[in-house]
């Protein structure tokens, strides 16, 4: 099963570095949103992107072009309908998604893919949502996708084995390391991440320390790459709580809740790097 034409859904942070991602390793990418500033947004989030490999050394100038070329954006999911895989990346809400998948049905072969980026949303339940979930599976990229190796390729106990393979297999294809794993709240990395970050934001809370000198602690004590205000501010304050909060509910342990600083900071718009301030300032 080769994966030559990938759409992409949703032109935001996750789907714009996933398109990427997928040009950069020769995929012909279909991306699309129905934002039409969205849309203009993620090309050139694409372009900068690779802009920033060249200058880098990582690509020539020639194969970022090449790369360019093999990416077409739009603003219908019609678009998709000659995609042999389809990567749904729009915001993290149940129904939103399941909406997708269900015209993603109706509108691709009956034996394209359908794989859900999701982080921490039942990938079952995105599934049900269609009349085939044995092509479903979800293809967990790491924000930012161009950068951080990892993807979870998550199966339900409805996903076809020759379908989780494939998508394994594509993920080797795009210089990933994939790991397969069921379809649990939070995963591998989420199940584990998302109550250490609450933990330190609680330590924080608790005063007498500040965020630079916690994020210190983790990265000269434990050789973390990023501290974990840091790494908050990095995936988004909205986005971790909304991560917690759903895993909370499903798991209904106190450490999966959000503490009330995070709590506080997503209704005020201190979002992290995206909107210039969260527990550190960016220009």
């Amino acid at each position: 099963m080769r994966f030559e034409t990938v759409g992409v859904v949703g032109l935001g942070t996750m789907g714009a570095g996933i398109a990427q991602v997928c040009a950069h390793h020769g995929s012909h990418v279909v991306a699309c949103d129905t934002q039409p500033e969205a849309v203009a947004a993620g090309r050139e989030r694409i372009a900068a992107g690779y802009t920033r490999h060249v200058e880098r050394g990582r690509m020539t100038a020639e194969e970022r072009e090449a790369a360019l070329g093999r990416i077409t954006t739009g603003g219908e999911l019609s678009d998709l309908a000659g995609c042999r895989l389809v990567i749904e990346a729009v915001v993290e809400d149940l129904e939103a998604k399941r909406a997708v998948f269900a015209e993603l049905e109706r509108i691709c072969a009956a034996d394209a893919v359908l794989a859900t980026n999701t982080s921490a949303l039942s990938v079952t339940e995105i599934a049900a949502a269609t009349r085939s979930p044995q092509r479903v599976v979800g293809m967990h990229f790491f924000n930012p996708a161009p950068v951080l190796p990892l993807v979870e390729v998550v199966t339900t106990e409805d996903s076809d084995p020759a379908v989780v393979e494939a998508v394994r297999a594509y993920a080797d294809e795009l210089g990933k390391q994939p790991v397969v794993c069921p379809d649990r709240p939070g995963f591998v990395v989420n199940r584990i991440l998302i109550p250490l970050l609450n933990d330190c934001v609680r330590l924080y809370e608790q005063g007498g320390i500040a965020a630079e000198d916690l994020d210190r602690a983790m990265t000269a004590g434990l050789s973390w790459p990023i501290g974990p205000l840091a790494l908050i501010d990095l995936i988004g304050v909205d986005v971790h709580v909304h991560a917690a909060e759903a895993m909370f509910a499903a798991y209904r342990e106190p450490r999966f809740a959000p503490p009330p600083t995070l709590v506080r900071m997503a209704r005020s718009g201190s979002l992290g790097r995206k909107t210039g301030r969260g527990f550190h300032r960016y220009a």
